[in-house]
């Protein structure tokens, strides 16, 4: 495949532009994409028409659907729907968690002989809020290694998905570890020619499954779940898909199990079959 050679500095993308990119991201992934964030868009963009030589948009938009790989198209997705976080973010819900849920999940689960526990984060970026889950429940289940803990980390993006697995960190993206749990669960990495990174530790990566998924597509799973993590990806979402895809967690999860969405997420005017516990948690 050959690439053009025009270039040319901040390319202007236009009004229809800007639509008919909406509409290829709304149908393959159900992302909409209002008009705030038509500057997220070209600002994201404009790096793929930089790395390809393009000059239009619309050029670069043909170019993609053209591709019979898909890959640049998924390379597009990935610019607008990738978002830096860094491990356990939005505390509240890891101190939920940790002080009110897992106690009683336990318990109930030692009594019954099942020692098996389920997570799911859905729209995991690059692997902060995962960790974070696993460091969450490796301390708090007694003699973790006799039980059976497993975390799904899903994502869209294939590339940010790589990062995840990678697990390396800068140092802001830990700031809100511990030192306790910062040298538990991560291991300093530096040598001459790269600055200080952390490395999550094996113990973590054993508990954990990172995988593509598209929300929108059929799940190739069935749960049941004891918790998922679904914040900051729906506000991406239109109401109707917002719905669908609520019920969708419902039925994945185990009777009583936690639906947790971001901090500027509510399922305030949407029809759902869960029960507020407090914001932004609700329960099955």
């Amino acid at each position: 495949m050959q690439f053009p050679t025009l270039q040319i500095e901040q390319p202007v993308l236009t009004d229809e532009q800007f639509v008919r990119i909406c509409r290829l991201v709304y149908e393959h992934c159900g992302i909409n994409l209002h008009e705030g964030k038509k500057e997220l868009v070209r600002a994201r963009l404009a790096k793929m028409l930089r790395k390809y030589r393009f000059k239009t948009y619309d050029q670069y938009i043909d170019f993609v659907l053209d591709d019979p790989t898909q890959t640049t198209f998924y390379e597009m997705i990935d610019q607008i729907s990738t978002n830096l976080t860094s491990f356990f973010r939005e505390p509240k819900h890891f101190e939920y968690l940790r002080r009110q849920f897992l106690p009683a999940l336990i318990q109930k689960k030692q009594k019954t002989g099942q020692l098996r526990i389920r997570a799911w984060s859905a729209g995991c970026s690059s692997g902060e809020e995962p960790y974070s889950i696993a460091i969450t429940l490796l301390e708090a289940v007694p003699l973790a290694q006799s039980w059976d803990i497993r975390i799904l980390a899903s994502d869209i993006s294939t590339r940010i998905l790589r990062i995840a697995q990678e697990g390396l960190y800068e140092p802001q993206r830990v700031a809100n570890l511990s030192a306790e749990l910062k040298s538990r669960y991560l291991k300093p990495k530096k040598d001459k020619s790269t600055p200080l990174l952390y490395e999550v530790s094996p113990a973590l990566r054993s508990i954990l499954i990172f995988k593509y998924l598209n929300l929108m597509d059929p799940w190739p799973f069935r749960g049941p779940f004891d918790f998922i993590f679904c914040r900051n990806v729906m506000i991406y979402f239109d109401k109707p898909t917002q719905e669908k895809l609520v019920q969708r967690f419902h039925d994945v999860l185990d009777n009583g199990g936690l639906f947790f969405t971001g901090h500027s997420e509510s399922l305030t005017g949407i029809r759902h079959s869960f029960r507020y516990i407090q914001p932004t948690i609700y329960r099955k």
